[in-house]
């Protein structure tokens, strides 16, 4: 199983990260299950105690949801770690966007097909735009 240390995403670039880690998850596979830990949020950014600062931004993981739900074929996806008694009063709603992502993602691969990543921050290149 390959792991990403942040100081590797940080030195390569997300987008670099995440190509590399589509091409080894979808080797030899029909789909993949997408997890999102919560954990990998700076602390800062999900306005919520964590044991990890200097994690993604919250900008940069819906990004990244948005881009992993509309490239790869996914099997189901969930969010964890979420736990109401020690989120903070409004935060709850970002956890609820990053599974929306990922859900609306997987049904707008599913009606055009695979987005094909532009090379600008992984969007999809297609005609028209995701409704997310």
């Amino acid at each position: 199983m390959r792991s990403y240390e942040m100081t590797e995403v940080v030195g390569r670039g997300l987008d670099e990260v995440l190509t590399e880690a589509f091409a080894i998850a979808t080797d030899e596979c029909d789909a993949v299950f997408l997890s999102v830990d919560v954990d990998v949020v700076d602390p800062g950014s999900r306005r919520a105690p964590g044991p990890e600062p200097g994690g993604l931004s919250s900008r940069q993981l819906l990004d990244a949801v948005r881009r992993i739900a509309m490239e790869l074929p996914l099997a189901g996806m969930d969010v964890v770690e979420v736990s109401p008694p020690t989120t903070t009063p409004g935060s709850r709603p970002f956890w609820r966007t990053a599974g929306a992502r990922g859900t609306l993602g997987i049904a707008w691969r599913r009606r055009h097909g695979p987005a094909k990543p532009s090379a600008s921050r992984g969007t999809p290149a297609r005609g028209r735009r995701p409704p997310i």
